[in-house]
């Protein structure tokens, strides 16, 4: 079974590496997204899946800008029976799906028909679910609508960031796709219809939405702190300056707060948790922070560069 790989960010790397150790299967070629500047120097650089594929030595890296007539052609050249797709960026349309005998299966991080859309990891973290999962589903017209061939859910501890998450259910993934592949060989791999009364969705991560609003409760901008974290990473202005909060916990302790100073007020210390930061409902607790251009930092080294930091407001 010939197969052609398509994926773009880190999250897709270890279902690419599994499916070149998988017998009986060959990879024909990965489709990637076009290369980006990345840096300050903004050098073009390839998708992490890109990188993936040079160091495993893939002869047919596929970057095109367009899905178009010319792309297709190329793609039947490649005699592919299947499709796998894992975060690749964009919709196959039928013309594109129709090159491949087999049809094409899908690797979504979550539970189906749960968080369909682009951002499923930071959607069960900003939900603060205590479990989430992995869903392999055919590929369909419209987004993860496809029959589910395959699932698992694991539970999560709360303390989970996008990164982290991320590399769970990459490695959970990898586990998975060898087992499915082998039965869609095999001709005895049923996809299930997915509930679409329950369906529920997810948005298109923005660096908009990185900037704290105070006036939420604790725990809610809590989650937004590991969601957005690597990116677009949470942030608030201080004295006219970008400060991004890295870390953060809900407070437990005994520190009362000032409601006359409203939400971002920066209420003092507890040795034992970090810079206390009054909410719309609660305290929640610093405990890295980083201006804009700046080293993170722990919030004791922060403060000793950061004078009157205290009593000040967000």
């Amino acid at each position: 079974m010939r197969i052609l790989f398509a994926g773009s960010p880190a999250i897709a790397v270890p279902s690419l590496e599994a499916i070149c150790n998988i017998e009986n299967v060959e990879l024909a070629g990965v489709l990637t997204n076009p290369d980006s500047a990345k840096g300050r120097k903004g050098t073009l650089s390839p998708t992490e899946a890109g990188e993936a594929a040079l160091r495993l030595g893939v002869t047919s890296i596929l970057k095109p800008e367009k899905l178009d007539g010319a792309f297709r052609e190329h793609v039947i050249s490649l005699k592919c029976d299947l499709l796998v797709s894992f975060a690749y960026g964009r919709i196959f349309g039928p013309k594109f799906l129709s090159l491949f005998p087999l049809g094409g299966i899908n690797i979504h991080p979550s539970l189906l028909p749960k968080y369909r859309g682009p951002s499923p990891v930071q959607a069960a973290i900003l939900n603060r679910d205590s479990v989430t999962g992995i869903s392999i589903q055919t590929l369909a017209e419209k987004m993860d609508e496809g029959g589910i061939l395959a699932s698992e859910e694991f539970q999560l501890t709360g303390a989970e960031t996008a990164l982290s998450l991320g590399e769970i259910a990459a490695q959970k993934a990898a586990l998975m796709l060898p087992q499915t592949l082998k039965k869609i060989a095999e001709g005895r791999c049923e996809a299930k219809s997915q509930d679409h009364a329950n369906a529920s969705y997810c948005k298109l991560i923005t660096r908009d939405d990185g900037i704290i609003n105070w006036s939420k409760n604790a725990p809610e901008i809590e989650a937004e702190i590991r969601a957005f974290n690597p990116w677009p990473l949470c942030r608030t202005f201080h004295n006219e300056r970008e400060l991004y909060i890295l870390k953060s916990m809900l407070y437990k302790g005994s520190f009362q707060q000032d409601l006359s100073k409203g939400a971002g007020y920066v209420l003092g210390i507890d040795k034992q948790y970090g810079i206390l930061i009054q909410t719309g409902g609660g305290i929640l607790a610093v405990t890295q922070l980083q201006y804009h251009a700046k080293k993170a930092l722990d919030w004791q080294d922060f403060l000793n560069g950061a004078r009157g930091f205290i009593g000040s407001k967000f």
